[in-house]
């Protein structure tokens, strides 16, 4: 009877999985048991894949993270990889590193300033002094849902925290507390006087070559008190932080639509209020700014054949429609606050597993992992690595050159055409 059954564990009691895994009619074990499927924590990912607990998956055995999925998913390894990425490219003369007359990258800027301290705190105290009047946000590295995360504009500040964490952190620079401090997006866009941010759902089936899909019904979660850049407000975490672990706590929390919005509800609001062609060019370089982290990651990341992720992508964009990367989330929060988010995220983790386990039969990780387009459900392929090497010649030189790669339509050489977004 349990012959060909798939066999699943989690240790993230969570409806919207089990809900899920008991719809297919698969079969719930233990974790010393058989299984093939297991939808684990990032805690749980590192024993499995660790040198001394770790042991050898077969190959109808998956799971839900790359073993280190941190190069992507830590604040400061993010960081560290794309500033990589940039320097590889600089290196090879892509056009992709192109500087404007400043030094700023024309296609990669897409991460706010950024150093890690205490590691830098020279450099950026060097930055800090540039423009005094600018606000920074700490964040530690390896926490999430906004916590210990503080805004400072005074560099008295930061040598206080420092004084404060001497007994810990800024001494022995142990990796438990380190913290990033970035350049804090003064100027967000704002939607009836409050700040959001986008959360984004990106499933990578593999590394190299890269396939990634982009779910269609990512949502915007706003702040419940209006937006101010007084410097009188720094310590209000209410205007300034989205996370819902946050925000539900504040008295005008709406419990019906939970402080969110639709992705296609922005994208809507947006046109009619900003344009359909700035609206467009703005997802387009969201979407951009995806693909080119994953790029930044994809040499570094141990792309093992038992493993899928779905990251939780956070977009905040500008006031000038200028979208950047705050950050990716290896286990995007599975917790519904609302009716609405309990049904998008039973439908994400259901068409995450239509792609990771084909037709919810027992795995078999030597797949070449290429679903049918009518499995996809809301995820739409974002980037898939063979199909945009295997375009055709023509293409390929086209987008070696860069000319097909900047989301702002990077200018071809010769016709002086712009190409926008063929690299898709």
């Amino acid at each position: 009877m349990m012959a060909g059954k798939v066999k699943w564990v989690t240790d993230i009691e969570k409806s919207v999985l089990i809900n899920n895994f008991e719809k297919r009619g698969w079969v719930q074990v233990t974790e010393s048991e058989d299984w093939n499927f297991y939808w684990m924590s990032v805690q749980t990912i590192r024993n499995v894949f660790s040198v001394e607990t770790g042991y050898r998956l077969s190959d109808d055995q998956i799971v839900n993270h790359f073993p280190n999925h941190y190069e992507l998913t830590r604040k400061d390894l993010m960081v560290k990889n794309i500033k990589r990425y940039r320097k590889e490219l600089e290196k090879e003369g892509s056009p992709l590193a192109e500087k404007d007359e400043n030094g700023k990258y024309l296609y990669l800027d897409f991460v706010p300033v950024t150093y890690m301290l205490p590691a830098d705190y020279n450099l950026f105290v060097e930055e800090f002094r540039k423009s005094p009047s600018s606000t920074w946000i700490m964040k530690p590295c390896g926490k999430a849902q906004g916590k210990g995360i503080f805004l400072i504009n005074k560099l008295s500040q930061i040598k206080k925290w420092s004084r404060d964490s001497k007994t810990s952190s800024f001494v022995s620079q142990s990796t438990k507390e380190a913290y990033v401090i970035s350049l804090y997006i003064s100027n967000p866009l704002l939607i009836g006087g409050r700040k959001f941010d986008l959360r984004l759902y990106v499933l990578v089936s593999t590394y190299r070559p890269l396939r990634c899909y982009m779910y269609k019904l990512g949502f915007c979660r706003f702040c419940t008190v209006k937006y101010t850049p007084s410097t009188s407000e720094l310590d209000n975490m209410f205007v300034h932080l989205t996370n819902v672990a946050i925000q539900k706590h504040g008295e005008d929390y709406n419990h019906i639509h939970g402080g969110k919005w639709t992705v296609s509800n922005l994208r809507l609001y947006l046109e009619s209020t900003r344009g359909k062609e700035v609206t467009g060019k703005l997802f387009d370089e969201i979407h951009w700014i995806i693909v080119q982290s994953l790029k930044a990651v994809a040499p570094v990341m141990n792309n093992d054949k038992h493993c899928f992720e779905c990251y939780g992508y956070d977009i905040i964009i500008d006031d000038k429609l200028k979208p950047w990367l705050i950050e990716v989330n290896a286990s995007p929060s599975l917790t519904s606050s609302t009716a609405n988010d309990r049904i998008l995220k039973y439908n994400l983790i259901n068409d995450t597993l239509n792609i990771a386990v084909p037709n919810g039969e027992i795995p078999d990780c030597k797949w070449n992992k290429s679903p049918p387009k009518e499995v996809l459900g809301n995820y739409e392929v974002l980037y898939d690595e063979e199909l945009a090497q295997g375009d055709g010649a023509e293409r390929e030189l086209r987008s070696r050159s860069g000319q097909s790669l900047g989301p702002r339509g990077i200018r071809s050489r010769d016709s002086g055409r712009s190409f926008l977004t063929t690299w898709k």
